[in-house]
């Protein structure tokens, strides 16, 4: 049985679903108040996406301050939106009448990380970098400045990075994305369904370790502003791997140790390995099979493909028969985040759906 550390996962991740009013930030905003009530949580990092039309996602981090929106659906610069994702709150978040966050009568999904506050600074790499890291659970920002030179940068997880997101955020570029199931001479792009890419541009060829990640300095312009999402493994709360397909509505089984609350997955292998980002939770739909995802590469409204993916006690199982989750023979990589460990520090199991 997998133990863990973290009994309430929701004190670190939350998935919110709310409705837009359209509220502008002169007039109070729309104070988006978490409704579960295992524990209070200030996010750091916010990822919202509207469910009911075609629009960008949306993302501010405490780092970078609200309303200092990316969106990792395109290769966009940074631009600040006042009424956007304009603050963090001690339970939630606060938006403007900014339409792609607030939209007076459409649907939006939140998912929702804790780090460490604003970030202090961090000199563990041959670079100094502002970190916000939580390590208890494995979740890091990270920003720097670039200087044209291949760099360590500190993380401050303690603990292997088993995925990292990065993006220049001052100029229109990549989400490069380092995973380990791909290894470090292999990059994807959030932005894209390309396939995984071979390159040393990204990492230089050089894993994570426990204190420092390595960027080329083909990705590491100067003067350019960087800024990195880096997620540790930690047992009952987190897990990133890979599976393979079967092509079978029985399908490949995931185990990752916990009840997801969030799963992404992606298509990377064999063939040209295209294949959109599919974004799933526990929340939009709420029993299984669950069929309802975002892509995080398309500004597409939620799709209700059939037969898509179980969220279990222990993992998740794909039901698919296509490219999608499930393309016998096919390689897919995954981040997955809990609702509950499959079994707590006491013992005690948890549930299925």
């Amino acid at each position: 049985m997998a133990y863990t550390a973290i009994d309430d996962p929701s004190a670190y991740f939350k998935v919110q679903l709310y409705s837009g009013d359209g509220t502008a930030i002169g007039s109070g905003g729309q104070v988006i108040t978490f409704d579960d009530t295992d524990t209070d949580m200030q996010p750091d990092l916010v990822w919202v996406k509207c469910r009911s039309i075609n629009n960008n996602h949306n993302m501010v981090d405490s780092v970078r301050g609200g309303g200092k929106k990316l969106a990792p659906n395109s290769t966009y610069f940074e631009e600040t939106k006042t009424e956007g994702i304009a603050s963090f709150q001690s339970d939630g978040f606060t938006v403007g009448n900014y339409e792609n966050v607030n939209k007076s009568g459409e649907t939006f999904v939140a998912w929702n990380w804790k780090a460490n506050g604003a970030g202090s600074s961090n000199t563990d790499g041959s670079i100094t970098s502002t970190v916000s890291a939580n390590t208890t659970t494995g979740f890091s920002i990270v920003k720097w400045t670039g200087d044209d030179s291949t760099v360590t940068i500190g993380h401050g997880l303690g603990a292997v990075p088993k995925m990292i997101i990065t993006k220049r955020y001052d100029a229109s570029d990549n989400w490069f994305t380092y995973h380990h199931s791909l290894g470090n001479t292999k990059y994807m792009l959030l932005e894209a369904s390309d396939a995984e890419a071979v390159s040393n541009g990204a990492w230089d060829d050089t894993s994570p370790t426990s204190s420092v990640f390595t960027k080329d300095s083909a990705t590491n312009i100067d003067t350019g502003t960087y800024i990195a999402y880096c997620f540790a493994e930690k047992q009952g709360y987190s897990k990133f791997g890979s599976y393979t397909g079967n092509g079978n509505a029985d399908g490949s089984f995931v185990y990752t140790g916990f009840k997801p609350a969030f799963v992404m997955l992606k298509y990377t292998a064999p063939g040209n390995g295209v294949g959109s980002w599919h974004m799933y939770d526990n929340k939009r739909k709420g029993y299984n099979v669950e069929n309802d995802y975002v892509q995080a590469n398309t500004t597409s409204t939620e799709n209700s493909d059939t037969d898509q993916i179980d969220l279990l006690s222990n993992g998740f199982k794909c039901r698919a028969t296509g490219s999608d989750s499930n393309e016998s023979g096919s390689t897919y990589v995954y981040a997955a985040f809990a609702e509950a460990p499959f079994v707590n520090s006491n013992g005690v199991p948890c549930n299925a759906r």
